[in-house]
C-alpha cells in the first residue's frame, strides 16, 4: 500500500483521463469548425460527416456537437468568424 487513499488515486486517474478527453474533444471541434468555415456554411458535407462520426466514436455529447456545428456555421449570437491572410518573410527572402 502506498498510503493514500483510494480516492486520491481515482481523482489522479480520473483527471488525467478527462483532461486525455477534454483535448481530444477540442481537436474534434476545430476540425468541424474549419470545414464549416472553410466551406461557408454545410456545403462541404463529407468532411464535417466525418468530423462527427469521429466525435461519436469517442463518446463525444450529442450536445456538444450540436453546438459545436452552429458555432461554426455562426448561427449562435456572438459569434462572428472572419477569413484573414497573413504574409511573412524570412531570411532568404530579400534579394
Amino acid at each position: 500500500m502506498s498510503g493514500h487513499s483510494k480516492w486520491s488515486t481515482i481523482k489522479r486517474k480520473k483527471g488525467a483521463a478527462d483532461a486525455k478527453r477534454g483535448k481530444l474533444f477540442t481537436k474534434i471541434i476545430k476540425e468541424s469548425w474549419s470545414q464549416l468555415a472553410w466551406a461557408g456554411g454545410y456545403q462541404c458535407q463529407s468532411r464535417l460527416r466525418s468530423a462527427v462520426l469521429a466525435a461519436k466514436a469517442e463518446n463525444m455529447p450529442r450536445d456538444n456537437i450540436d453546438r459545436a456545428i452552429k458555432k461554426g456555421a455562426g448561427e449562435l449570437e456572438g459569434v462572428n468568424y472572419e477569413e484573414l491572410t497573413y504574409e511573412g518573410y524570412g531570411p532568404e527572402a530579400w534579394p
